[in-house]
């Protein structure tokens, strides 16, 4: 304190005493012209999510193998590098090209570095690793060349054609399923949709349990395993027959779970329809912007991002027509081409929404390569959760990217159709009027004179029911128009 006095006394601290008066000079050291005042808490849902996807991402260029002990603290994760192999069975070049490349964008959402891509053309795929003896010596050059340490292949293996793949490339192997649900795993974000893609995993991964050395040795129970073995069947059970058994006890576990969800679902399901609540599904070919469609038409502000299965757990909205009538609108999870049957048969609570729907928004890429491919895929796992009979509504997206050419080639196909553009609003006016004219209309005609003091009945009109003419009276309120049969019944009270 005596040598600040000193200082002071000196005139050697009197910029301090101007800033401790605050003098108009004064700048904190902590300013930042480019600093965002936005409250976190403005951010829409999908905002938010997407940039705590992004606050992790993997890296290019760093390795994670170990020189020296001392590096443990600093590694960093790095880029997966593949190779990617595909078998080529039917369709032209241009076919088995865009398989590729969908593969290659499949593997960089999983977090990889794609090195090269080779498929061969084969009547059908080699049932003893995929590709053919020959073929495989030469993906072994591949990835001794490139450094490659993983190889993805174009489809479903065995789990024969899997050992005997690594046995002689010397390096990880993967198929397209398990490329898939890895994509799901990072993406899951609900409990439920977590719980449906751990599901799939163990499926999956119960066919395909390898034991190694002593991973076979026979297991002890009892005092033979000095307490060890309590849980085990006894003497003679096997490690692998250990671990099949503990997945099948999960696999149990998370189908009562999700039955439990399913139940949650089916009463917001069963309320909707007590209401009268017409739904509208959006459903199509992954990132094609069923995401993108839900926030232009109803401000739902879920995640959007230019990735394959970016979003996974349905989002639910409310929306109204522009007479007032309510209606859902849901985005539900994309599809894709071989999307594996274990995914649809646990999503399948999730893909009931769309079978269930009174009309499907089916959304196709204009600016994809191959959009009518995109369309067949997509109906196809329409058809395996049984929402054939949904009537469909055709929404040509990405108009602003698109081919002119190959929009009128879509839309000579699909008459029934609109060409919007989520991300410049180009024909959503359009779309919404296309589903307003496409929902269920009530089927009752109503005449009645309501009373003043039934003002309930009028808004569950406006909400409900389609109106021909609403007149203000003397005596109270005249509406002309059609209903439910449940709300026609409560009007027949008051008919003229």
């Amino acid at each position: 304190m005596q040598l600040d006095d000193e200082l002071l006394e000196d005139g050697l601290d009197t910029d301090l005493e101007d800033d401790l008066d605050g003098g108009e000079d004064f700048e904190s050291g902590y300013a930042d012209e480019d600093y965002d005042e936005t409250d976190p808490e403005e951010l829409t849902v999908g905002a938010q999510e997407l940039a705590e996807r992004h606050a992790l991402r993997r890296v290019a260029s760093l390795r994670t193998e170990l020189e020296d002990i001392t590096e443990v603290e600093y590694r960093q994760l790095r880029l997966e590098k593949v190779v990617l192999v595909g078998v080529w069975t039917e369709g032209s070049v241009t076919d088995a090209e865009n398989s590729m490349a969908e593969l290659a964008l499949l593997a960089e959402t999983a977090g990889s570095e794609v090195l090269e891509a080779v498929f061969q053309r084969r009547q059908k795929p080699d049932p003893a690793t995929y590709i053919g003896r020959g073929k495989v010596e030469a993906i072994r050059e591949i990835v001794q060349a490139t450094g490659a340490d993983t190889v993805i292949c174009d489809g479903e293996l065995a789990p024969s054609q899997l050992r005997n793949l690594e046995d002689k490339i010397k390096v990880k192997v993967v198929d397209r399923t398990a490329l898939i649900l890895d994509i799901f795993a990072q993406h899951a974000k609900s409990k439920e949709g977590q719980a449906q893609v751990e599901l799939a995993q163990l499926q999956y991964m119960k066919q395909r349990l390898r034991g190694w050395g002593g991973s076979l040795s026979r297991q002890a129970g009892g005092r033979a395993a000095g307490g060890e073995g309590i849980g085990g069947r006894g003497p003679g059970e096997t490690k692998i027959e250990t671990d099949r058994r503990r997945i099948n006890t999960k696999i149990a576990k998370l189908r009562r779970e999700l039955k439990e969800m399913r139940g949650t679902r089916d009463v917001k399901r069963q309320s909707r329809r007590r209401n009268h609540i017409p739904s509208v599904a959006i459903a199509g070919y992954t990132n094609a912007g069923k995401s993108s469609l839900l926030n232009r038409l109803t401000d739902a502000g879920v995640l959007v991002e230019d990735s394959l299965f970016a979003t996974l757990d349905p989002t639910t909205r409310r929306t109204t027509t522009s007479d007032g009538r309510i209606y859902t609108m849901s985005d539900t999870v994309g599809f894709v081409r071989h999307l594996p049957h274990g995914l649809v048969e646990a999503f399948r609570s999730t893909l009931e929404e769309v079978a269930d729907s009174d009309l499907l928004l089916h959304v196709v890429d204009g600016s994809h390569p191959d959009p009518e491919g995109q369309i067949a895929a997509v109906r196809v796992v329409l058809a395996e959760i049984g929402a054939t009979k949904v009537p469909e509504i055709i929404v040509i997206n990405k108009a602003d990217a698109a081919d002119p050419m190959v929009i009128s080639r879509l839309r000579a196909r699909e008459p029934h159709s609109v060409v919007v553009s989520a991300k410049t609003g180009e024909g959503i006016e359009e779309a919404l009027r296309t589903i307003e004219s496409e929902l269920p209309r009530p089927q009752v005609e109503f005449d009645v004179l309501l009373p003043y003091e039934r003002g309930d009945l009028v808004n569950r009109i406006h909400q409900e029911a389609e109106i021909g003419s609403m007149e203000h009276t003397g005596d109270g309120t005249l509406v002309v128009g059609r209903a439910n049969a449940d709300l026609a019944g409560e009007l027949a009270a008051y008919a003229r």
